[in-house]
C-alpha cells in the first residue's frame, strides 16, 4: 500500500446544510464525481469498502478534543486477497472470522462464501455524488448519497492539521453538527433512524428548547417544544453584566437540554442568543463560561436575523398570509419586529423593548397601583415610537411567551396545549383584562391563576403592557398568536424541519 498521511477529519450527515452550502459557495470546485461503493458494516467504527477493485480499510485512531476523527488507512489491497489479507479483513470488522478454505478470494468468492453468509455483517452499495472543494485550507466535500434505496447527503472536512480543521468547521457555520464518521452514518440510512435536530434559544427571561423529527419525504413532527424562565437578563440593565447567579440558572439549563438532545440522537444541537447576550458588557466571558459547562457553543444573533427567522418560523407554521403582515416577537430583552407583504419581507428591526427591563424599572413583578402602570406603559410607548404612525397591517400576529401565556390564560388551560394556542385571535378587550388581573396581584397570588406559567408571573404583566401598545401603535384591535418561535425558525432554515 502506498504511504499515505492520516488526516484529521470532521464529517456529518442531513438532509441539508445551508450554511456551509453558502459558505462554500466561493471555495475553488472540483468537477463533481461519480462512484459505486460496497460497504461491509458491523458493529465496529472501522471504515471497510470496496472501491475502484481495492479493499480499503480505515481505522479510527485519535479524536481530538474538539471532536474530530483521525483516520489511519490500514489497507489498499487489489483481488484476489490472500488468507492473511482476508483474516484482516474480519479482525478490521471486529468479527469472528469464518472458516477460509481458499487459498486466495476474488471479491465474488469472498462476498458469497464469506461475507453475505455472516450474520454480523451488512453488506451495503453505495452511489456517491461527490463535489469536491478548497475551504480555509483544508480538503471539503458535499457528497449525495443513496444507499438501499435511501438518500442522504453528507459533508466532510479534512487535514493533516486538526486546528486548520477545526476553524474550517467554525467557519461553515457546522459547530453544532456531530462529527459522525461514513460507517455510523450509513447505518443511521440503512436502519432509517430517525433524523433529529435541536434548537435551544437562549433568551432574556428564558430558555426555550425544540427537537424536530424529519421523514424520509421532508415532513417534520415536535419531538420536544419546551421552555425554562431562567432570567438570564436579571438586574442587567442598559449595556450591564450578566451576574453570576443567572448566568449559573441559564447554563445548567442549556447543559440539561443538550444532554436530551444527546439522549435523542440529534444529528446537530444550535444554541442561539438573543437581547441579553447582544447587549452583555460580559457577553465574551458568558458564552465562554456557557461552551465549558454545557459543551455548545453560542451564536449570538442580530436583532434583524432574530426577526427574520420569527417571520420565517409564522409563516412556515401558519401558511401563506395575503396583504400587509407584522409579526412582532416579544421577549425578555427587546421586541423584534418584521413588516412583510405577501410572503415577502419589507423591514426587520429589533428595539430594546422588553418585558425584563420595564419590570425591573418599575418594579411590576408585584402589585401596583394605577399611576405606575400608566408611567411604565408611557414609557413603553415612547420605546415603541419606530412603529408610530405605520399604517395598520392586515394581519398582525404575536410570538412569545407573553402571548402564548395569555392565550393559555384566556382558556384557563390546566396544561398547555400548543395546538389550541397556535392561530388563536386575541383581542385587545382580552388584553386590557389581563393587565388588569396582573396589576392586582403580587406574584405569588399571580401563580395560582389557571393557564400562567408560574415563572412566568413576574414578567407577565410588563409583557401584557408591551402587546398592548403594539396594539395601539398599529391600530388593532386583534392579533393573531403564532406558537412558534426562533427555534421553530432556526429548525426551518438549517435543517427543513
Amino acid at each position: 500500500m502506498a504511504t499515505i498521511v492520516p488526516r484529521w477529519e470532521w464529517r456529518a450527515f442531513g438532509r441539508r446544510f445551508p450554511l456551509a452550502e453558502a459558505s462554500f459557495a466561493g471555495s475553488e470546485r472540483g468537477e463533481p464525481v461519480e462512484s459505486g461503493e460496497i460497504y461491509l458494516l458491523s458493529d465496529a467504527d472501522t471504515n471497510v469498502k470496496v472501491r475502484d477493485g481495492l479493499m480499503d480499510i480505515k481505522v479510527l485512531r485519535e479524536v481530538s478534543d474538539e471532536g474530530l476523527q483521525r483516520w489511519e488507512p490500514v489497507m489498499k489491497q487489489g483481488f484476489p486477497l490472500g488468507t492473511g489479507d482476508v483474516a484482516r479483513v474480519f479482525e478490521m470488522l471486529e468479527v469472528p472470522s469464518p472458516e477460509i478454505a481458499r487459498d486466495d478470494y476474488s471479491f465474488d468468492e469472498l462476498l458469497s462464501e464469506l461475507v453475505e453468509p455472516h450474520a454480523a455483517i451488512t453488506v451495503v452499495h453505495v452511489e456517491k455524488h461527490r463535489t469536491r472543494y478548497d475551504v480555509g485550507g483544508c480538503a471539503a466535500e458535499i457528497t449525495d448519497v443513496r444507499a438501499d434505496g435511501r438518500s442522504t447527503r453528507t459533508i466532510a472536512i479534512e487535514s493533516e492539521d486538526g486546528s486548520v480543521v477545526a476553524a474550517a468547521v467554525r467557519a461553515a457555520g457546522l459547530s453544532g453538527w456531530r462529527d459522525t464518521s461514513y460507517p455510523r452514518g450509513l447505518r443511521a440510512l440503512v436502519d432509517g433512524e430517525p433524523e433529529r435536530y435541536a434548537v435551544i434559544d437562549v433568551g432574556t427571561n428564558s430558555v426555550k428548547f425544540a427537537i424536530a423529527e424529519v421523514d424520509d419525504e421532508g415532513a417534520s413532527r415536535r419531538v420536544v417544544d419546551r421552555s425554562e424562565v431562567t432570567r438570564l437578563g436579571e438586574g442587567m440593565g442598559e449595556g450591564g453584566r450578566i451576574g453570576e447567579e443567572p448566568l449559573e440558572r441559564t447554563a445548567a439549563a442549556i447543559a440539561g437540554m443538550v444532554e436530551e438532545a444527546r439522549g435523542n440522537d440529534c444529528r446537530a444541537v444550535v444554541v442561539a442568543g438573543t437581547a441579553a447576550l447582544r447587549d452583555a458588557e460580559n457577553r465574551e466571558q458568558v458564552v465562554a463560561s456557557i461552551r465549558s459547562r454545557a459543551g455548545v457553543a453560542v451564536q449570538v444573533l442580530s436583532g434583524e436575523d432574530e426577526s427574520r427567522l420569527g417571520f420565517l418560523a409564522v409563516t412556515s407554521g401558519l401558511g401563506e398570509m395575503r396583504g400587509s403582515v407584522v409579526v412582532f416577537d416579544t421577549g425578555g430583552g427587546s421586541t423584534e419586529f418584521t413588516f412583510g407583504s405577501d410572503g415577502q419581507i419589507e423591514d426587520r428591526f429589533s428595539l430594546n423593548v422588553g418585558a425584563a427591563r420595564y419590570t425591573d424599572r418599575f418594579r411590576l413583578d408585584g402589585a401596583v397601583d394605577p399611576g405606575t402602570l400608566r408611567e411604565a406603559q408611557a414609557a413603553i410607548a415612547a420605546d415603541l415610537s419606530r412603529i408610530e404612525g405605520r399604517p395598520p397591517p392586515d394581519t398582525l400576529v404575536g410570538m412569545g411567551g407573553a402571548v402564548t401565556n395569555m392565550v393559555a390564560v384566556q382558556h384557563s388551560m390546566e396544561a398547555y396545549d400548543p395546538d389550541v394556542v397556535q392561530g388563536a385571535a386575541l383581542e385587545r378587550s382580552e388584553v386590557e383584562r389581563q393587565i388588569e388581573l396582573y396589576r392586582a396581584r403580587d406574584e405569588a397570588d399571580r401563580r395560582g391563576i389557571t393557564g400562567l406559567q408560574p415563572n412566568r408571573a413576574a414578567v407577565i404583566l410588563t409583557g401584557a403592557c408591551i402587546v398592548r401598545s403594539v396594539m395601539e401603535e398599529l391600530r388593532k384591535d386583534a392579533l393573531t398568536v403564532s406558537d412558534r418561535g426562533l427555534r421553530h425558525g432556526l429548525l426551518a432554515e438549517r435543517f427543513g424541519a
